[in-house]
């Protein structure tokens, strides 16, 4: 097993600002859900994203993140991730992930869900509620004393277990004053690959990407959308959670 270092240990002052940041990613993403309906297009979807992060004062934290151009990820049906907001109108049965990030205080917020445009395929449907299952599976591993790759032992015999297929080349991460923080967390358990001792402090964006196909990517001409390479659904759910004294925390959720 890996030694631990300790560097992704955060203190309960730097836990609350990525708790902010969180909130503020779950309340802009539940705005977009109330939107989302058959005849919008998603470049709409960005702009109220816009607005909202102008009114909850923070940074949009993809936009610019490494050449990407835009506030929101929307990937549609085939789209695994990384799918740009278009003017193209949403139809009954599709499929959309939308992947949000927030710069809060210096603290980053990221979390990311699947959503239905009206009346989906059953099958669409499944792979949907599999996908959001298998990131709970993943998160009740996160807990002190287990392992990195307990997580994605979870998640990936949930998805295993029911007929999906995991897409490898994304992975989740860790997170706080930088977006993306090691460790990296596959979705799958790595072969030859010495563990992490997962601590009180670490926090984790958890974000598993499956398929009702192929579990192979093609990255298209804009360098960016990554698309499933039979075209077969993807879907992609993800939420950050510190891990605390007394299991793990769902930051990306809204307090009920």
């Amino acid at each position: 097993m890996k030694k631990f270092r300790g560097i992704f240990i955060k203190n309960d002052y730097e836990i609350s600002l990525l708790r902010e940041a969180n909130q503020i990613v779950a309340h802009i993403l539940e705005e977009l859900e109330t939107l989302i309906k058959p005849g919008i297009c998603t470049m709409a979807l960005e702009e109220r994203a816009n607005e909202m992060c102008e009114e909850y004062k923070v940074k949009p934290a993809f936009k610019g993140y490494q050449g990407f151009p835009y506030t929101l990820c929307c990937s549609l049906n085939d789209v695994v991730v990384h799918g740009f907001p278009t003017q193209d109108e949403l139809k009954p049965g599709d499929i959309l992930s939308i992947d949000m990030g927030v710069q809060h205080r210096g603290f980053f917020g990221d979390s990311a869900r699947t959503y239905a445009v009206g009346q989906v395929e059953p099958e669409a449907d499944r792979l949907m509620r599999v996908t959001e299952a298998a990131l709970h599976q993943g998160i009740k591993q996160a807990r002190s004393g287990n392992d990195l790759y307990d997580i994605s032992a979870a998640i990936e015999m949930y998805a295993q277990k029911n007929g999906c297929s995991i897409i490898k080349r994304f992975v989740g991460h860790g997170i706080g004053s930088s977006l993306h923080e090691k460790p990296e967390l596959p979705n799958f358990v790595p072969s030859r690959m010495p563990g992490i001792p997962l601590k009180r402090g670490m926090v984790l964006a958890i974000e598993p990407m499956l398929s009702l196909g192929s579990d192979q990517v093609e990255i298209m001409a804009d360098k960016w959308t990554a698309r499933t390479t039979d075209r077969s659904l993807a879907a992609h759910y993800e939420h950050t959670v510190a891990i605390t004294k007394d299991g793990p925390e769902i930051l990306s959720t809204l307090d009920k």
